[in-house]
């Protein structure tokens, strides 16, 4: 996969055009391609010395594990988007990271980095623009789980994976494909499996959005978002900002 097509310098195209040169050095660091296998995880909590990775194919989960064994999932990575980004600077990773399916990631070394960042600030900023845009992600799941009832979480949360999905040629405004099993939904969400379950047959059964076998159907686009709150703006998609 070349850097153009690459779902990585999709997303960025949402905030900076970027230039031949910008897209060589977005291509460079892709040139580390690693396979993960599901279930087997990429990045542990405290790990020292630990790289980032573009992923390119595949979904990932970032979740924090409690002393008791319980596991809250913080995100779900699409392809795209940067993985364990914080560790590089961190002296330690402050998460973990575990391949949902079979996964393909370019490994990116801090000194290539932080090396392609000074040859190319305004990569740098489209960079930073993601880091920032993951942030208030974050923090809408933060919202979400402590103000949305267990529906609303549940539309919003398959709202803004569809947008996310749209920007890097992965989704459409009808639907979309999704790996992600009732129990993951359930740790990313704080709801039980049963419970969420339920929260999706009754979203299906108010003709809103189907969510089985895999696959996403999203069947009145405007009612869904009406009734999850959902203001996309906090994603940043209307186009990019700096020429």
């Amino acid at each position: 996969m070349t850097a153009p097509q690459s779902p990585l310098a999709r997303k960025l195209g949402a905030f900076v055009a970027l230039s031949d040169r910008e897209m060589s050095a977005l291509d460079r660091l892709h040139s580390r391609r690693k396979v993960f296998a599901a279930g087997r995880d990429m990045v542990h909590q405290g790990q020292a010395n630990q790289s980032a990775y573009i992923l390119a194919s595949g979904w990932v989960c970032s979740y924090k594990l409690l002393s008791g064994g319980e596991r809250q999932i913080v995100d779900f990575q699409i392809p795209g988007d940067f993985l364990g980004l914080r560790s590089v600077l961190f002296r330690t990773a402050d998460h973990n990271i575990e391949p949902v399916t079979k996964v393909e990631a370019s490994e990116v070394l801090a000194e290539d980095l932080l090396d392609t960042f000074s040859k190319t600030p305004r990569l740098a900023t489209a960079v930073l623009w993601a880091a920032s845009r993951d942030e208030a992600m974050v923090v809408e799941h933060l919202v979400g789980i402590g103000r949305r009832d267990a529906k609303e979480r549940m539309a919003h949360f398959l709202l803004e994976l569809g947008a996310r999905l749209k920007l890097v040629g992965l989704g459409t405004a009808s639907g979309y494909a999704c790996p992600l099993s009732q129990y993951l939904l359930a740790d990313a969400l704080g709801l039980t499996a049963v419970h969420v379950n339920r929260v999706l047959r009754e979203l299906r059964e108010e003709g809103l959005v189907t969510f089985q076998h895999g696959h996403v159907e999203i069947h009145d686009l405007g009612a869904l978002m009406a009734f999850a709150d959902f203001d996309k703006a906090y994603l940043d998609h209307d186009g990019p900002l700096l020429k």
